[in-house]
């Protein structure tokens, strides 16, 4: 019989301990105005229960089983990478400069002509 009435003062003191749900009826309509707070006429306004004390009582409702519908939706996350500039080139700098690496010989063969008429031009004005 005593056990009987440990357990019933134990559960008493347990649910007065965690009063979750009264606090879940009171800061119901808060709770339903967003997260951090709500614009009203043009002006922010913050929750009137702290952000400590709303992540107590989420935290209190989740560990007693219940649904939190509460928490903002949660974006959709990204699947492209950003990387860096210079990892993001390199692959399209390494192709151009084996393309121009193809086309080497016969810029090599434009060029000396080049210097060879301009050296030819030089020799005819100083005759």
């Amino acid at each position: 019989m005593a056990s009987k009435a440990v357990k019933t003062v134990a559960k008493a003191v347990a649910e007065y301990q965690y009063p979750w749900k009264e606090k879940l009826a009171k800061h119901k309509n808060e709770l339903s105005k967003g997260v951090w707070g709500y614009w009203k006429l043009g002006a922010w306004t913050p929750l009137h229960i702290s952000g400590r004390r709303r992540a107590r009582l989420r935290k209190e409702v989740l560990l007693a089983g219940e649904d939190w519908p509460y928490d903002p939706e949660r974006k959709e996350m990204r699947t492209k990478m950003k990387g860096h500039k210079c990892d993001r080139i390199a692959a399209e700098r390494r192709a151009k400069t084996a393309k121009l690496m193809e086309q080497m010989p016969e810029m090599l063969l434009a060029y000396k002509k080049r210097r060879w008429e301009k050296k030819m031009k030089e020799e005819d004005k100083n005759k």
